[in-house]
């Protein structure tokens, strides 16, 4: 029995890098999929469409011209 990472074997170092990998994609998975869930249940409900209006020109003296 090794307690310790720097006198622990190759094989002994490969599973704690794929357990590590597996994982990391395992949270990443999950962090993905809770977000889209998220986003898609707020968004659908308060989604409006913003219409633009006519472009307007500031002047200098204050008054706005509509082109």
């Amino acid at each position: 029995m090794n307690h310790s990472i720097h006198s622990a074997d190759r094989a002994t170092h490969l599973k704690i890098v794929v357990v590590a990998l597996i994982a990391g994609i395992g949270i990443a998975a999950l962090g993905i999929s809770a977000r889209n869930n998220a986003d898609f249940t707020q968004t659908a409900q308060s989604t409006q469409v913003i219409k633009a209006g006519k472009p307007v020109a500031i002047t200098s003296s204050g008054t706005s011209t509509v082109r």
